[in-house]
């Protein structure tokens, strides 16, 4: 799997698209906001010649779903996430007007993700791993073959999520770190919603929170 990444919006979130030997590809928290971002997302698919079969969503805080539409108009893919995410993303329209942004309605999911569950694209398999305190449904994505974890906004190089947001709870936060990600193997390299990569041996040792 090759991994390619992108920073979209006014808010920079990390968009991933995770390609698969075979063509196929995920994307993951499709953050793109207007034609520009829209046209690099195609380019990269288009000159790689990637197939999108995958929409996946770590949570639904706006800023990650911001391109949900535009993947699925343009490629008839619905995305994936916990239910549990349902409402921040029937709020996400009317939340970008509190930060002067405005995006277009999100698209209905086509289905939900819960813990532990198997997620197969091409020969690609990622592991969900449920992972609250950012929001009550966030998710990250575990691919043991390659070594490497996509953990939205619940870890962060040298930092965790925000938990002063709606639905946000700082110990539960802590506590789903340490249970379902500190957990893995300490060379597996953490890719981030924000910010730039690193490992879960670097954040065990070195992030504050969780020394």
């Amino acid at each position: 799997m090759e991994v390619f990444k992108f920073v979209f919006s006014p808010i920079e979130v990390n968009t991933y698209v995770l390609a698969d030997q075979s063509g196929d590809c995920a994307i993951l928290d499709c953050g793109c906001y207007d034609r520009n971002e829209f046209s690099a997302l195609v380019d990269l698919l288009e000159s790689g010649r990637l197939k999108p079969v995958l929409l996946l969503n770590t949570h639904c805080h706006l800023d990650h779903i911001f391109g949900n539409r535009f993947v699925h108009d343009k490629y008839k893919l619905s995305p994936y996430s916990n239910e549990l995410e349902e409402p921040n993303r029937k709020n996400a329209k009317n939340h970008a007007l509190l930060f002067g942004l405005s995006m277009d309605t999100p698209p209905e999911p086509a289905g939900f993700i819960s813990d532990q569950q198997k997620i197969v694209f091409g020969s690609t398999s990622l592991l969900a791993l449920y992972v609250p305190g950012h929001t009550v449904g966030s998710m990250s994505y575990y691919c043991e073959s390659d070594g490497c974890v996509f953990t939205g906004d619940a870890l962060f190089a040298g930092s965790i999520g925000r938990t002063d947001l709606p639905q946000g709870n700082f110990e539960t936060l802590l506590s789903s770190i340490k249970k379902q990600l500190l957990t893995l193997p300490g060379k597996t390299v953490v890719y981030s919603g924000h910010g730039p990569e690193t490992t879960i041996e670097r954040e065990i040792n070195t992030n504050q929170y969780l020394t």
